[in-house]
């Protein structure tokens, strides 16, 4: 029973250092859910026509962020990614958007039949995390394309990288076109002194954000703010009419609304978790083989709070499983060389304690085995994002024949279904694309390290495709 294995699993001693962003701290803990789940009675307001009791907690949410309007999600930041993206767009219409964004993004790209056209980030080559989208390319993109209507970032990403949101919308509306940036990750950066900016404060137009991934708040909720006069509010209001469920949870909303008086209320308790989390990122700067990650080079901003570890080439699936084994401490995720731990304002003093403590322990049993240390920081990773070339446009797929076939086999061929890492969901493969060898041989390295591969079919060994493969490559 999936309620037995969650009491378990609470009165274990395993911390999170994953979302939400409640981190199941009883200091947010709200009365028993069974009596306060009820329907649009009398009293309570509609979410979808929302003119008293949502209508004011709305209001209330765009005061505390500074926006023209703002809207609950009770479906995630997923379906403010499609409503946002389907509000500021026309089928048809071309979009410039950041490949390492999330599947909903290429999602509301299929369902609108846009034409993307993919923005790069720079990498770190010896992890393979993704970083800023350059402006300057941006630029290039919208001086090659003067149509464009809509760009889309994510920033900050998984992995806490800010992009130059400021310079970035500045060039879409120069332009004419809007910029939505996907904010899931950044909830939290209003109201922290010593993290980057909020897109809210850069000039984005719409921005959307997982209240449940950095905040105090339940799983599944999320904001979806209207940042300027270029967007039209009732296009956005009918599309969450559309991507939202028509039975929206008052736990959930209740929950959103706890966590916007969290934040009217919560500045010493911010204060109190930037001061833990600075000694925490000092103490974790000084080991020196289990590292703290922080991106080479001078001005790339990172949000502090997430906290990306490694040892070494390879490490990171070893990395994830020592933590939770040895220390009963629970990441939020396990990439190829290195491990993500989330930390929030959710976090109690001594739960970032332990993360200090178990980091300490590890260094000094790395220590005692130096030769092997030295081995592993020198090996040349060989994590990195290949981006595939596209032979079909992701809407013209729909309909289109399939065959599945063996994954070893399918070098050549068009992909008929996403292929993505999860965490975080961010594709590798989408329909329409080439499967090529540099390709294939990635992704048997992604799964040789232990990370979870989805969208291929039995246990991975095969894979859908497109029939047809007479288009040239585009």
């Amino acid at each position: 029973m999936i309620y037995e294995r969650l009491l378990e699993h609470v009165q274990s001693d395993f911390y999170p250092m994953h979302m939400p962003g409640h981190k199941r701290n009883k200091e947010f803990c709200m009365v028993n859910p069974y009596e306060i789940d009820i329907t649009e009675i009398d009293g309570f307001d509609n979410l979808h026509e929302a003119e008293e009791l949502l209508r004011d907690a709305m209001k209330r949410a765009a005061a505390i962020y500074q926006t023209k309007e703002t809207f609950f999600l009770v479906n995630g930041s997923t379906c403010g990614l499609l409503a946002g993206i389907s509000a500021l767009t026309k089928k048809g219409d071309k979009v410039l958007v950041a490949r390492n964004s999330h599947k909903a993004v290429y999602n509301a790209i299929f369902l609108n039949e846009l034409h993307p056209i993919y923005l790069y980030p720079e990498m770190d080559e010896e992890y393979g995390i993704a970083l800023q989208i350059d402006p300057k390319q941006v630029r290039e993109r919208m001086e090659e394309n003067t149509d464009i209507k809509l760009i889309v970032i994510t920033s900050p990403t998984y992995e806490g990288i800010v992009s130059d949101i400021q310079a970035i919308s500045e060039i879409a509306h120069e332009y004419g076109a809007c910029l939505l940036v996907d904010e899931a990750h950044g909830a939290h950066l209003p109201f922290m002194k010593n993290a980057p900016k909020s897109a809210l404060s850069m000039g984005a137009d719409v921005v959307i954000q997982s209240v449940h991934k950095t905040l105090p708040a339940f799983t599944q909720t999320a904001l979806l703010h209207i940042n300027s006069d270029r967007v039209n509010k009732e296009e956005i209001r009918r599309y969450l009419g559309i991507y939202q469920t028509s039975s929206p949870s008052y736990v959930l909303m209740a929950g959103i609304d706890q966590c916007m008086q969290f934040l009217e209320n919560g500045s010493s308790r911010f204060l109190c978790y930037e001061k833990e989390l600075e000694l925490l990122n000092q103490e974790l700067l000084k080991e020196d083989k289990i590292r703290l990650w922080q991106p080479m080079g001078s001005g790339i901003p990172k949000d502090p709070t997430k906290l990306v570890l490694t040892k070494g080439s390879g490490s990171g699936r070893a990395l994830y499983d020592e933590f939770r084994l040895c220390y009963h401490i629970q990441p939020e995720m396990a990439s190829k060389d290195y491990v993500l731990l989330m930390s929030t304002v959710g976090d109690t003093k001594e739960g970032l304690k332990r993360v200090q403590q178990a980091v300490r322990m590890m260094n000094q049993k790395e220590a005692g085995n130096t030769k092997e240390g030295k081995r592993k920081v020198q090996e040349q990773s060989t994590f990195q994002f290949v981006f595939p070339k596209r032979r079909y446009e992701h809407c013209k797929t729909r309909g289109m024949d399939t065959m599945t076939i063996p994954f070893e086999k399918s070098e050549g061929m068009a992909a008929a279904t996403y292929v993505y890492l999860y965490p975080p969901g961010i594709p590798l493969l989408v329909p329409g694309e080439v499967i090529s060898e540099e390709l294939l041989a990635q992704i048997d390295i992604y799964r040789q390290s232990g990370l979870e591969v989805k969208g291929l079919k039995e246990e991975g060994s095969k894979i859908t495709v497109l029939r047809e493969e007479s288009a040239e490559i585009l």
